[in-house]
């Protein structure tokens, strides 16, 4: 038999489908499948990716300099920010490359990184990229690097609403596969509807490590049906004015963004809850592993779960929220948990998208009906102490009497183990050091600097 001479590079080798991959990775495989689609589309487009390190995205940098020779012969540029300002404006100029007929390219397809911090400052540009739009053949990810339990950071962040405020739709994959899954479908809609499209980036997915399918045609872009663009399209233009990009945000690329996301399945129901659905749970990205490592942990699979009449809603896409999918999901149902990591971001469009139904479901989220908290907004959530919360909720509904004594008897072992774990005080606290997307230059602080 020939032998097959392996390499660390044959992760980025399109022909070969399954690979090992680690969250970063996916990103470098991402700008190589993107590429490869336009090609046989007979579009002939480069890729240009650039930001600004911090944890839990460092090591993208690390993984884009691995792969220079591989990313260069195929039209994809890696160029390091000096800050992430710099870098978003850099792409806000990548998408106006072909403008004027100058372009060596059909368009630009560009991919922004930063962690939380790199996030806040750079909101100006975000918000005047997203008003001006992304080019038909271009398009722009922004990888949101969030440190939610402030492992390497001086606050825990949650990215989602600066980019609500910049009325940026976001994206957030549940582990590797959806890194590169959500990764072609952003693209896809930040060409379609002219806008940027966050990615939401935490240690649980884009440090992670999985077996991928890799398949260049894995994901059909569909073109939505129920939308018609207006006269000039939605994408970047010259002479734009600032209240006309306003009104066609407004008007028509929010509209665009639903469509699109109807179109192509970003929201999803996972479990029917059989015949008479009561309890429904509605979850995203890596709250969503850990809604169904609860369910593990009380022995519910989708078979118990139809029995119990217990609903999943998984989205793809928080913000904004599609509302038919999201009104499918809540016909019949009695209460909905709504299972988010930090704020309330999901909570608050399902109570205002249900707010008119004649006989909606009760919608609890943060916190229950005593306004006590539920899923705390606070550090990170677990799958036990979900458990805990989803079991009681079955055991106390009257139509779900058939839980039984199995549920009832892993939520009590559930908090007989949780009640042993040892309360003791970290070994050691990690000491902040400098850091330009922690400090800003100018203005640090004496007890700041190790």
């Amino acid at each position: 038999m020939p032998k097959h001479a392996v390499s660390l590079d044959d992760k980025y080798a399109l022909d070969e489908t399954r690979q090992l991959l680690t969250g970063t990775q996916a990103i470098v495989r991402l700008m190589l499948t993107q590429r490869a689609r336009d090609v046989r589309a007979g579009l002939n487009t480069a890729g240009y990716v650039t930001g600004y390190r911090g944890s839990p995205i460092a090591t993208l940098e690390a993984a884009m300099l691995r792969a220079h020779g591989i990313l260069e012969p195929n039209h994809i540029k890696f160029q390091p920010g000096l800050n992430e300002d710099l870098a978003a404006t850099a792409l806000w100029g990548s998408q106006q490359a072909e403008l004027r007929g100058e372009g060596k390219y059909d368009g630009v397809f560009g991919v922004w990184y930063g962690k939380g911090p790199g996030v806040d400052r750079t909101g100006d540009v975000f918000r005047h990229a997203n008003h001006a739009g992304t080019s038909r053949h271009g398009g722009v990810l922004a990888l949101m690097g969030d440190d939610h339990t402030c492992e390497s950071s001086t606050s825990a962040h949650q990215s989602e609403f600066a980019f609500v405020d910049y009325m940026i739709p976001i994206l957030n994959p549940a582990g590797v596969q959806e890194i590169l899954d959500y990764g072609i479908l952003g693209l896809a809609l930040s060409r379609y509807a002219g806008v940027w499209v966050g990615l939401k980036c935490v240690k649980d997915n884009i440090e992670a490590t999985a077996t991928v399918d890799g398949r260049i045609d894995r994901i059909e872009i569909k073109t939505p049906e129920d939308f018609t663009p207006p006269p000039g399209g939605l994408n970047i233009r010259l002479g734009d004015q600032a209240l006309a990009k306003e009104a066609r945000l407004h008007d028509y690329k929010r509209a665009a963004i639903l469509a699109f996301a109807r179109a192509n399945g970003f929201d999803r129901i996972v479990t029917s809850g059989g015949p008479a659905p009561k309890i429904g749970i509605i979850t995203t990205g890596k709250s969503y592993l850990d809604v169904r490592a609860a369910m593990d942990e009380l022995g519910i699979d989708e078979v118990a779960a139809n029995r119990l009449g217990l609903r999943l809603y998984k989205v793809g896409m928080p913000w904004p929220l599609e509302p038919q999918g999201l009104l499918k999901f809540a016909q019949g149902l009695d209460l909905i948990l709504v299972v988010e990591e930090k704020r309330a971001l999901i909570e608050t469009q399902v109570k205002e998208q249900l707010y008119d139904l004649p006989d909606r479901p009760r919608v609890l989220g943060k916190k229950d009906e005593n306004e006590q908290w539920l899923f705390p907004a606070k550090y990170a959530l677990d799958p036990s102490d979900i458990a805990i919360k989803l079991g009681e909720r079955l055991i106390r509904s009257s139509v779900n009497s058939c839980a039984g004594d199995d549920i009832k008897d892993r939520v009590a072992e559930l908090k007989r183990v949780k009640g042993n774990r040892p309360e003791t005080q970290e070994a050691a606290t990690r000491i902040h050091g400098i850091c330009a997307d922690v400090i800003p230059i100018g203005s640090l602080q004496h007890d700041a600097v190790t």
